[in-house]
Order: C-alpha cells, then structure tokens, then sequence
C-alpha cells in the first residue's frame, strides 16, 4: 500500500523548481499551438528527471510526450499537462486592480500550474518505484490548445492514448477534491460568406452583402436558442466584417460559431440545425456559403472507480496549507473585484450552497454523482478511451471566476503554488493506487467499458479536418451533408455502484 507521507516528501523535495517552472510558463503566456517555449522548458525539465521525450507527436509540433519505465512491465499510466494561455488577459500579479502585464496573453484558466503539476505528480511517481522496488511505466502527455484548439482530440485521433492502462490530471480553480463533471462536448467552425461588391450609394442593388448574411445567421441562431435542449450553448464571434468602408456592399464576411451540448450525437445534431441556418441566410441574400470546421471535442465520461481513490487520498492529504497571508491577499481580492455573484458561481461549480472561507479550507464531498460543468474540455477525448481521473486544486479565492484578470493576478503567488503541490500529491498517489492495485485499475476498465456500451471511440473531428495551424484562411466546404456522420450515440450518465 502507498505511504502518501514519503509521496508527500517527494514532492516537497522537488517543489521549488516546479513553482520556477510554473512561474516560467506563466511569464510567456503562449497560445494555443505556439507554447514553443514552455514545450521547451517542459521538456527541459523532464530529460533532467530521466523521462525519454518524443517531441512532435501527433503531428502537432507543440504537443510531445515524455515516459519512463521503472522496473520490469507493470501498468501504464499517463499524466495529461497543459501550458496554454488566453488572449487579451495580459495582467500584473500579485494587485487587485486591472493593470496589464505589458503582453497580450494572460494564464487565464491556470494552465502553467495544470502543466507543472502534472509533471510534478509524474516525476514523484516514477521516483517512488524506483525507491520501493515497484515496476510501472508513467508517461507525461504534454497537451498544446485546449483553449479553443481541443488539442487532446486531434492527438485521441492519432491514437496517442490508446495503449494507457488509465490517465490522471487536474484543473486549477478555487476548490480540492475530486473533479468529478459532466462536460458539454462541442464544435466549433467558421462560415465564411461571400457575395459581391458594389458601392453602398451609387448602385447598393448590384451588391450581394456578405455582412447580412452573417448578420441573417445570428438572429436565426437566436430565434433557434428557445427550440434547443436548455443545457446546449451556441456562441458566436464575427471574426470578419467586410472592411471598415460603410459604402462599400461588403463582399465578404465571417463568423465563428462554437456549439455545445450534454453529449456528442446532440452537439452533430444542433451543429447541422445551425448549418441549415446558414444556408438559409445564404439563399435570403444570394451569396455562396461554406464551413471551415475547426475543432471539436468530446463529453467527459467520468469513471468513479478512480474517483473514488483519489477521493480517499485527499481525505489523507487534508485540506491545502493556506496561511493568514494567503486569505489576507484574499479577502482584499473579494472586496476590490470579486462580486456577490461571482462567488455564487463559484460555489454552484462546486456542488456548495454556502461557505465561509475565502479560501477553501476543506475538502470537497463526494458521492459518486458528477456535477455538471457548462464549460468542455479536450479531456473529454482521453475519458473515452482510457479510465481517466481528475482534481480540483484550490489555487485561487472562492470566487475568482475562470478566463479573467482576477484569475491571471493569482497564478504565481504562493497559494497558487500550494495548490499545485497539493493537487500533484492527490495525483501521484492515486497513480500508485492504480499501479499496486490490479483490482483497482481492472474496476476502472470494467466501468469504462461498461458507459461505453460496447462501442468503439469516435472522434467528433474528421479526418478530413487537418490541424487549425495548417488550413489555409479561406478554407472551408460547401454547405450541406453532415459534417461528422461516423460519431457514435449518446453515452450511458448511469451512476455506477462503487
């Protein structure tokens, strides 16, 4: 049986160069599919844990993975890492107030901790078979894109997680637990509409508006919203208007459209409805429609077998070391920024009518019963074809809402840090569970096999879709015909037995 005590040790030993690591990662701020240098920084740091590293896997030039074997076989077991940024949440740590960093990005969803703990939880695991004589390979993915890339998808496609025995992570928030959720799985694609350009004035009927026929897509996209499952999302940006010339018809037009919902059969199904819509507005003012699809991603199929142990290890570890300067940072957060509302939110996330704290002092309920998250993750992809777990690591002041500047001024101070040494031990020790426990890895599988309902992985991205990084500006297909008809059914929400 594991010593989460000398797990703890491990991490503690190597924590400062972890934290200078994540403090790095958030110090580029790179997006999605060009986190050059944090790869690099990564990777720097795993060949000087030992980790032999495949860089440019999956033919994506910013994800690798690195993996060392320890001992004779043994299970397989994967780290899922992140380091991706956001645009426009450039921010100052360590204020209170909205002050830019001076770069264009910010580490708004907490991706340098994700990547370095789970890098950090990895490096402790293989050293700890090494010190107790326990065999086992572990495998650190590092995953480029998850903001608006759904890089785990692409690399599921090329089979990069097929051969894992299971696959452990975390996310950054305000709370430690388990992170036990059902995501929304989704799609995302751009219409590009072209017409015919005349002068706005002098001859407006010889011109075919592009710009109306996004314009046509959205109110139809709206009037479509009341006639929708109440748990999908639809989102749009027009990422092209046609110019900055008023009288000018403009010729061509843009937009990108993100659709959700509960599993990946009803997101296909939603996004052809908004397919159709676009044709509509194609034909209403005579101009040529096609769709650029740019990524997708599926549901998380949570597994609480897995669940379960890293439930019970976090009931070991105790809740996260937070000291009176780290609820005074706080507390001053709260009253300068953070809004009634947005401590609601927070605590809603959590499953949590109320509390007290402002910072999470404890440690999340568990039963079994995953909470709905209305936000995806590229997860998703890796909990359909291996028993995957996931943690909360309290990082950040109840209430610090995700994709904002409050998040971003919180990302290198030390409770951030404590976070992320507190969700790697989470992690390291379940992998351990996973590793000394056949039984335990063998319900994991059974579980899987048993949401799947006997059916194979389908990746929601075709592959006709080529990586975002490789498409031409203007590529796209005509309208019509579905655009993924290879996708599987609706996957089993059945709660089952621990």
């Amino acid at each position: 049986m594991q010593d989460i005590k000398r797990i703890a040790s491990l991490i503690e030993g190597k924590a400062p160069a972890y934290i200078a690591l994540s403090d790095k990662v958030w110090d580029l701020a790179e997006l999605r599919y060009q986190e050059e240098k944090s790869v690099k920084a990564q990777i720097e740091a795993l060949e000087q844990e030992g980790f032999k590293v495949k860089a440019g896997v999956a033919d994506i030039p910013t994800a690798f993975e690195a993996e060392a074997q320890v001992g004779n076989g043994g299970p397989l077991i994967g780290f899922l890492g992140e380091y991706d940024a956001l645009s426009g949440l450039s921010q100052k740590s360590g204020v209170t107030e909205k002050i830019s960093a001076g770069g264009p990005n910010g580490q708004g969803c907490g991706h340098n901790l994700l990547g370095c703990g789970a890098l950090l939880a990895a490096a402790a695991v293989k050293d700890y078979l090494k010190a107790n004589n326990l065999s086992g390979r572990i495998r650190y993915y590092g995953c480029p894109a998850e903001e608006g890339g759904s890089g785990k998808t692409f690399m599921a496609r090329a089979g990069m997680f097929a051969d894992l025995d299971a696959a452990v992570t975390w996310h950054p928030g305000n709370f430690f637990g388990v992170m036990s959720v059902r995501s929304l799985a989704n799609i995302q694609a751009y219409f590009r509409f072209t017409g015919r350009a005349a002068h706005a004035a002098g001859a407006p009927h010889l011109g075919r508006s592009a710009l109306d026929a996004v314009e046509l897509m959205n109110v139809g996209v709206n009037y479509m919203r009341e006639h929708m499952p109440p748990d999908a999302r639809v989102h749009c940006a027009i990422t092209n208007t046609g110019g900055i010339s008023p009288n000018v018809v403009q010729a061509k037009a843009e937009v990108l459209y993100l659709v959700r919902a509960p599993e990946v059969d009803e997101t296909v199904e939603l996004f052809e409805r908004v397919k159709k819509i676009a044709e509509g507005a194609a034909l209403m003012t005579e101009t040529q429609a096609v769709v650029d699809f740019d990524k997708a991603c599926s549901n998380v199929l949570p597994n609480t077998a897995l669940e379960m142990a890293l439930h019970r290890n976090a009931q070991k570890l105790g809740p996260t070391p937070f000291d009176d300067n780290d609820r005074a940072f706080a507390e001053k957060l709260r009253k300068a920024a953070l809004t009634p509302a947005d401590v609601a939110a927070s605590l809603r996330s959590a499953g949590l009518q109320k509390y007290p704290n402002v910072m999470h002092d404890d440690i999340l309920p568990f039963d079994g019963t995953p909470q709905v998250l209305f936000g995806s993750t590229d997860v998703g992809d890796v909990s359909l074809v291996t028993p995957t777990v996931q943690a909360w690591g309290a990082c950040f002041a109840v209430g610090t809402p995700g994709h904002s500047w409050q998040l971003v001024t919180q990302g290198k101070l030390p409770a951030a840090h404590k976070g992320m040494l507190h969700a790697a031990k989470a992690m390291a020790a379940t992998a351990i569970d996973a590793i000394e426990n056949p039984a335990l890895l063998a319900e994991a599988k059974a579980e899987l096999k048993e949401r799947m309902a006997g059916r194979p992985y389908a990746c929601p991205i075709p592959t006709s879709v080529e990586l975002p990084f490789k498409r031409r500006p203007d590529s796209g297909m005509p309208l019509g015909g579905p655009i993924a008809p290879h996708v599987a059914g609706p996957l089993s929400r059945a709660k089952l037995p621990t």
